[in-house]
């Protein structure tokens, strides 16, 4: 188990060293392939899993264009909540935009987390609650923003993403058009 692996879930679920160990072995170490799908749309998602390296798409299509939500990057954790947790079929497709490597924890034993880690219930709220705060603050930016000003928050933040991934991935995460993106991109870069 990679030391990057330890230290998110520690930090991202609340794990003390010695339910790490308890759980280490429950994780499943998967590769995903550039191009190859985690999960599509309309598929039920059937675990949680951690990025060690490697960065995943999140999008959806519509009407002949697609949306991108997230791009989710190493160091963090990636799934689909509703089917996670309410057995609801997938909204988004999840694709790999270069080759990942990922630890998965299968659905099956995430139900059955309370039997292993005996606070599991209050660390699964805490973990809940930091997904629902990024949403908040995504939200919050894009009705109180700027394009420009949500640019420069999100480069500030995610600058390897800039390197690593197509920019028109990041405009429409950004809920820009590709031509506002370039536009802000390339007066930061005077």
């Amino acid at each position: 188990m990679s030391p990057e692996f330890e230290a998110g879930i520690r930090e991202y679920l609340g794990f003390e060293n010695k339910d790490i160990q308890r759980i280490s072995g429950l994780f499943e170490i998967e590769t995903l392939n550039k191009g190859e799908f985690f999960l599509k749309s309309e598929q039920y998602c059937n675990r949680l899993s951690y990025i060690v390296s490697g960065y995943i798409r999140i999008y959806q299509g519509h009407e002949n264009k697609e949306v991108t939500q997230w791009i989710a990057y190493p160091n963090s954790f990636i799934t689909e909540l509703s089917g996670l947790v309410f057995n609801q079929r997938s909204r988004f497709n999840m694709q790999a935009l270069t080759d990942c490597q990922i630890y998965s924890l299968p659905k099956s034993i995430y139900d059955r987390m309370g039997d292993f880690i005996p606070n599991w219930y209050q660390l699964e709220k805490l973990f809940m609650t930091k997904c629902f705060m990024m949403l908040e603050n995504r939200v919050m930016s894009h009705l109180s923003m700027s394009a420009e000003e949500r640019y420069l928050l999100f480069y500030n933040e995610n600058k390897p993403l800039f390197n690593q991934v197509p920019l028109q991935y990041l405009a429409s995460m950004l809920g820009m058009s590709p031509e506002t993106f370039s536009r802000i991109r390339n007066k930061q870069l005077k």
